[in-house]
């Protein structure tokens, strides 16, 4: 402890950030590449493509800091969660890994575009759903004894896995069409923007059923936001949601621009926080808390000093490369 700061949960609030940017920033581009069939061959794949080749690899760099600073922070967390997920975290690695070379190939080797364009899809969907799956691995509970995984190798395939997986790979579908509705103009935006209210309402439905299943998937879960006096302090969380929700459908029929992208990262917002409620204070539910599973305090306090060093040139210049490439994207780049 500092004063009365407790470095793990300033920690836990660090991760939770890294996070939750990784999956708005990087979660646009592999939804683009999850739509990336529904568009033309030619001139709107490569706007597509366009609107994000200047800040895709770049928006993985809080991949990095989360998984990097879990390992860090909670390395108990860290020894636990990865066997648990080895399978998924193996998948997603090599769908980002035919991801990037896709995007890179498909324009240096124009004679195997099409199938550079199939890895383009197979490695983002790969990457989306496992990541999706690894969630609701961590929620459904993971099998610890003497401070190791205790499961096996397919602990994390169930139905509610499948299910935060195919929730995860919709909503980084609305992110991707929501950015190409912003950055897009012509018969390319009219086309992101009818994928947009498909991908926003099947969203919608899974994210229902992911949060009615929560409630059934254990008591805990079910205590803490049905038992009052919880139930009303944390009714704003649903209600504003669903608000959220019809603010993106409204703009999306208003033929707005830039606003059902950011909608859309407010939903993702709401649900993160949600998440958040439903999990806190475990990093493994219901096994190991944040202080469980916390390094020593000299340890988070020399991170520490770390991460106020770059975390400022992260943001800055992540702010700076959008800054640079705003603007809606043309047939060779931006205008």
């Amino acid at each position: 402890m500092i004063g009365a700061v407790d470095l793990t949960v300033v920690w836990a609030f660090i991760i939770a950030f890294a996070v939750f940017a990784y999956v708005v920033m990087d979660g646009f581009d592999l939804g683009i590449g999850i739509l990336f069939p529904t568009f033309e061959p030619g001139p709107e794949r490569d706007r597509a493509m366009n609107s994000i080749a200047p800040v895709w690899d770049g928006n993985e760099t809080w991949l990095v800091l989360g998984g990097g600073g879990l390992l860090a922070a909670f390395p108990l967390a860290y020894a636990v969660i990865l066997p648990a997920t080895y399978p998924l975290i193996i998948a997603m690695l090599l769908g980002l890994v035919f991801r990037g070379v896709a995007f890179e190939f498909r324009w240096r080797d124009p004679r195997h575009r099409q199938f550079w364009d199939a890895a383009f899809t197979g490695g983002s969907l790969t990457a989306a759903l496992a990541q999706g799956m690894t969630l609701g691995a961590l929620l459904q509970g993971v099998a610890v004894e003497n401070r190791a995984y205790a499961g096996s190798w397919f602990d994390w395939l169930t139905p509610y896995t499948l299910l935060t997986g195919l929730g995860t790979v919709a909503g980084y579908a609305l992110l991707g069409a929501t950015w190409l509705v912003w950055k897009l103009d012509g018969p390319e935006q009219a086309h992101a923007r009818k994928l947009a209210k498909r991908a926003a309402w099947t969203t919608f439905v899974l994210m229902a059923g992911v949060s009615l299943y929560n409630v059934l998937l254990d008591p805990e879960y079910a205590a803490r936001w049905l038992s009052a006096p919880a139930i009303y302090l944390l009714a704003p969380v649903p209600i504003v949601t669903g608000a959220i929700a019809l603010a993106l459908l409204h703009a999306l029929a208003k033929g707005r621009d830039a606003a059902p992208f950011w909608l859309g990262v407010a939903l993702f917002f709401m649900g993160m926080a949600g998440l958040g409620v439903t999990i806190w204070p475990y990093v493994v539910p219901t096994a190991i808390t944040i202080w469980d599973a916390a390094a020593p305090e000299r340890s988070q306090i020399f991170m520490l000093v770390g991460v106020a060093l770059t975390l400022p040139l992260i943001l800055a210049y992540t702010a700076w490369s959008y800054w640079v490439f705003r603007g809606k994207t043309g047939h060779d780049g931006y205008h």
